[in-house]
């Protein structure tokens, strides 16, 4: 690995607080950039718009989506800021460089009759069902990304207003709630210390806290057997909970907040949804 990629991704860590997926992905774009560099004989030091067009060419010759694209070209431009900041580039050249359009699909999200058989089908008489329970109902109730759920530590808990204080991307804080059925579950959950005295809310059958694809496996086999039209991952709860919040009349602006997006531009894919859903009962209910 190219030394200055080595302090960028340290830096990336210990001073900004990225997280330990993005800066794997972000040390792969790396890596093929400068495998593309090396080939090509190109200085990266100094680095001209032909030799990023050159690039970006072979990443479209290759048949890479939009998403894949855009996000290499922001890792690049995040990289030679860092170079700039450093004093070893004169500019960042990627701050000419447009990321493509995407391709914005509608998430995918669940009535509450697929929910509802979803948390219908976990046997709770043991010890795993009901951690599985918790951690779906968890998942529903406060719209926070699989990574957030893993890294809940029970002091991380006001069990005297229902909240949890969340550490997002970046390390950013914010507080998320939850109801009355993720309670009743969250009591009988650490009555029965099912979590062996951990520090964290969730742990696996070695007491470790559980990690992202064991969270994902437990989804997948949840679902597996189910009569759900829909492709269910843990990040399609967090897509639940924000649509059914705004098909009940919250503002866009508090759903913003507790789903810990920086950009209202993020969380406005949602409202697309609920105008598909106001779409629908319109054309149901106005006859004429």
């Amino acid at each position: 690995m190219n030394k200055e990629v080595y302090k960028f991704l340290d830096y990336l860590k210990n001073n900004l607080g990225y997280s330990k997926m993005t800066i794997i992905s972000y040390q792969k774009d790396l890596d093929d950039f400068f495998s593309f560099v090396k080939k090509y004989n190109i200085n990266y030091l100094n680095l001209c718009k032909d030799d990023i067009r050159s690039y970006l060419k072979l990443l479209d010759e290759r048949k890479l989506k939009s998403s894949s694209i855009s996000r290499r070209i922001s890792c690049l431009r995040t990289f030679y800021n860092y170079l700039e900041d450093q004093k070893m580039v004169d500019g960042n050249v990627f701050k000419l460089i447009r990321n493509p359009k995407l391709d914005r699909k509608l998430p995918n999200y669940l009535s509450y009759e697929e929910l509802r058989i979803i948390f219908d089908s976990i046997d709770i008489s043991d010890s795993v069902g009901l951690r599985n329970r918790l951690l779906i109902e968890m998942l529903y109730a406060t719209g926070c990304r699989v990574s957030e759920i893993a890294n809940i530590k029970i002091s991380d808990i006001n069990f005297n207003n229902n909240s949890i204080k969340i550490f997002g991307k970046r390390s950013k804080e914010r507080i998320v709630y939850f109801g009355d059925y993720a309670r009743y579950y969250l009591d009988i959950y650490l009555s029965k210390n099912i979590n062996n005295n951990s520090k964290y809310l969730f742990v696996n059958e070695n007491n470790d806290k559980m990690d992202i694809t064991e969270i994902e496996k437990i989804i997948r086999d949840s679902v597996h057997n189910l009569t759900i039209k829909s492709h269910v991952t843990p990040h399609t709860f967090r897509h639940t909970f924000a649509t059914h919040l705004l098909n009940n009349g919250a503002d866009i602006k508090t759903v913003q907040e507790l789903l810990g997006h920086s950009s209202l531009n993020t969380t406005g894919i949602y409202t697309h949804v609920s105008n598909e859903r106001l779409k629908e009962i319109y054309f149901k209910t106005f006859k004429r």
